[in-house]
């Protein structure tokens, strides 16, 4: 007569099983920011809505920030409606072949009959590289940590196509990516860039699992001078140009402000790994914001970068939830509670629009532990060991 296994023993080899085939245990992790953000900002088949706008409009950042918190959350099925309205709705269905477009919403009537049924597709075709980048590094971070080979391939495919469309060679400093395939090479010797599209954990981790696509090394190389290099005071600028034989220099349309792009740098500097390779030296080039912190209490919305002078308006919720990390990696603790108190504060009082609640997903969720980066750029999810206890 067959003896029957006893619960927990069944238990054990199932987990050995699993274990000797490669697979990871598949559990999660009490994130309800991630819940609140799915109820109130995501619609069921998977769009992120900025409900702010007349439009109502999806942006393919807002796609990439939204698969990429899915995979944080092991929410298989989130990422998998993200990934197919973002494939179907901005890539003409077809993510190997077309890079999505930036912007869908609501759109006008052409007839000008405002009794017309609105109709909804693209407002804007020409992609956005920070999205893009996002987008091909989660597929293959998910490719990595679900063992799934089509996010992999897919995610490679995806990088494959940003080198050929949106990176060019500029001269003195290589291979850069472009903020998008068009309208940013003004001129034959000027280029205008984004320092907040190249998260140098990301643009790492490309490079480290796409070695076949060297031109990945390049790319890192140039995205950390565009970093380190573009900020005379302390504050990243927004927009940056880049000229021939001259070097970066302020970009004269967004009058060289640090505002709304910028507040990312500050939070993906604060997430780099404590081995990371140039992290001292981008935590350093910044310290003149942690001050501005420690003196007024919050970061400032708007800061001219050519002078270091910040504006009169407060940064909100979401500005204090993207420094926090920065401050922490800092070593100045108790002023990055101050900020994550402040921004759970002001999204008690206001709920915080789209933009906001993606900073706060980001920046409140690494200091809490579901998730960080190591060395290399690979996201290391909490639910792939042990989950952090709820603050």
């Amino acid at each position: 007569m067959r003896r029957l296994l006893r619960p927990p023993l069944r238990a054990l080899l199932a987990v050995a099983a699993m274990v000797a085939t490669g697979h990871a245990l598949a559990s999660s992790c009490a994130w309800p920011d991630w819940e609140h953000f799915k109820q109130n900002t995501l619609s069921a088949d998977g769009r992120v809505i900025d409900a702010s706008t007349p439009q109502q409009v999806t942006v393919s950042e807002g796609q990439a920030y939204a698969l990429f918190f899915a995979l944080v959350a092991n929410d298989r099925a989130t990422f998998d409606r993200v990934l197919n309205w973002t494939q179907n709705n901005l890539a003409q269905g077809d993510l190997t072949q077309h890079l999505p477009a930036w912007q869908w919403g609501r759109q006008e009537a052409k007839d000008g009959n405002k009794g017309t049924a609105p109709t909804w597709g693209v407002l804007d075709s020409n992609p956005a590289s920070d999205a893009d980048l996002w987008i091909a590094y989660t597929l293959i971070e998910a490719g990595r940590l679900w063992h799934e080979r089509s996010y992999t391939a897919l995610g490679t495919v995806l990088a494959r196509n940003i080198a050929a469309r949106e990176t060019a060679v500029l001269p003195g400093l290589g291979r850069t990516v472009l903020p998008g395939p068009v309208g940013f090479h003004p001129q034959d010797d000027v280029w205008r860039l984004n320092p907040s599209y190249v998260p140098l954990q990301v643009m790492r981790q490309l490079a480290h699992a796409l070695p076949q696509q060297t031109e990945w090394k390049a790319v890192l190389d140039s995205s950390t001078k565009l970093v380190t290099n573009t900020a005379p005071h302390g504050f990243s600028p927004d927009w940056v140009i880049y000229r021939r034989d001259k070097g970066f220099g302020p970009d004269e349309q967004s009058k060289a402000e640090s505002a709304y792009n910028a507040i990312r740098v500050y939070l993906w500097a604060g997430m780099l790994a404590a081995d990371a390779p140039a992290r001292a030296s981008v935590l350093e080039k910044f310290a003149p914001l942690a001050d501005f912190v420690a003196a007024h209490g919050f970061p400032p919305e708007r800061v001219d970068t050519q002078t270091g002078t910040a504006g009169s308006n407060e940064g909100n919720g979401g500005f204090s939830a993207a420094v926090a990390p920065y401050l922490a990696a800092l070593g100045r603790r108790d002023l990055a509670q101050a900020q994550v108190q402040r921004s759970r504060t002001l999204a008690a009082q206001t709920a915080p629009g789209y933009y906001s609640q993606v900073l706060m997903l980001f920046g409140l969720g690494h200091l809490d532990g579901l998730y960080r980066f190591d060395a290399d750029g690979a996201v290391v999810p909490a639910w792939t060991s042990t989950c952090p206890a709820l603050h």
